[in-house]
């Protein structure tokens, strides 16, 4: 093992479902928080034990084994906590429930090195600072509002991690969409890498699986109100999903289409949707497992004030028109 910077021992059992695969890709699935190079170089290092013997990343895993990583403690999360105010749905020792509001980016990166959800959790939990990403163990994109779970602990960091390569964590999202959608259905379609600009994703026959279950929730006379539950939580997954469909969410910048105004409706009603510049996507409920006590918890949160303006908006022009 390479004697740099302490370390501190993760432990984990890979589940049946990983059974065949490479270790370093079993490893990335089960540690998302890592990227396959930092993974593929603590493999390298020594860093990683199975059953106390030390593998090579193309070994291949069997399902069940217990995998040890002796992660490097220094630096861990680096970010500046900043005030910033934050709505709080839950909290306790263990773990917090946030309803991010739109326009808020979620980790530090280029060009946004400030103003982040991370920032203002290292101000309200000055502790997490201790946990990789502050605890942040999944993401909404910037303009993406809605629920979204952090850890207080490594204990719960571990566990939620676990729960979300398990697929057992439930996250439901309501979404406005363009056309008017007949009936509810399910997308089973993987999602990579966009082939010419590496800053979109498309489905792709060579990307990873990602499943969306969607239900007509209201119908409006050009669009339609939809509930999705993810099975998958890839990058962008509902938005390049329902774009797939010819449904693409209104107001994406990146996936979105034309934009559609229903015929006659009202100079009011015009405005809000050219004004609309973000997806209208919100995660309106978080089911999961909580870490210490093992009980399952929901949260629920209603939409933001623009996009619930929006919808009200539509219901008033469809019944203006006798729909």
């Amino acid at each position: 093992m390479t004697p740099d910077a302490p370390a501190r021992i993760l432990s984990a059992v890979f589940p049946p479902e990983h059974a065949g695969k490479r270790l370093d890709q079993a490893l990335a699935m089960l540690f998302p928080e890592f990227t396959r190079s930092q993974l593929q170089q603590w493999i390298a290092d020594g860093r990683v034990r199975i059953g106390g013997v030390q593998p090579r990343k193309r070994d291949r895993i069997r399902g069940g084994e217990r995998v040890e990583i002796d992660v490097p403690t220094a630096p861990v999360t680096t970010a500046a906590a900043q005030d910033i105010p934050l709505d709080l749905v839950y909290e306790d020792a263990e773990l917090l429930v946030i309803n991010k509001p739109p326009g808020l980016v979620v980790h530090p990166g280029a060009g946004n090195r400030e103003g982040t959800l991370m920032n203002a959790l290292l101000h309200h939990a000055p502790a997490l600072a201790a946990l990789p990403r502050a605890g942040i163990v999944h993401r909404l994109d910037k303009d993406t509002s809605g629920l979204l779970v952090v850890a207080k602990t490594e204990r719960a960091r571990q566990h939620l991690i676990a729960q979300l390569a398990a697929r057992t964590v439930e996250r439901e999202y309501v979404a406005l969409v363009d056309g008017v959608l007949i009936a509810g259905g399910t997308v089973e379609a993987a999602i990579g890498r966009h082939r010419r600009d590496r800053t979109r994703m498309a489905v792709s026959s060579s990307g990873r699986e990602a499943i969306s279950h969607y239900r007509v929730l209201k119908k409006y006379r050009v669009h339609t109100l939809v509930q999705v539950k993810l099975e998958s939580g890839r990058t962008h997954q509902i938005r390049v999903h329902m774009a797939h469909l010819h449904h693409p969410v209104v107001g994406d910048p990146v996936y979105g289409g034309r934009l559609r105004l229903p015929k006659g409706c009202s100079e009011l009603l015009a405005e809000q949707l050219r004004g609309f510049k973000r997806q209208v996507l919100h995660a309106v409920k978080l089911s999961l497992i909580h870490p210490a006590s093992g009980k399952k918890m929901s949260w629920a949160t209603s939409v933001p004030a623009d996009m619930g303006a929006l919808m009200a908006a539509l219901a008033d022009d469809a019944r203006a028109q006798g729909e």
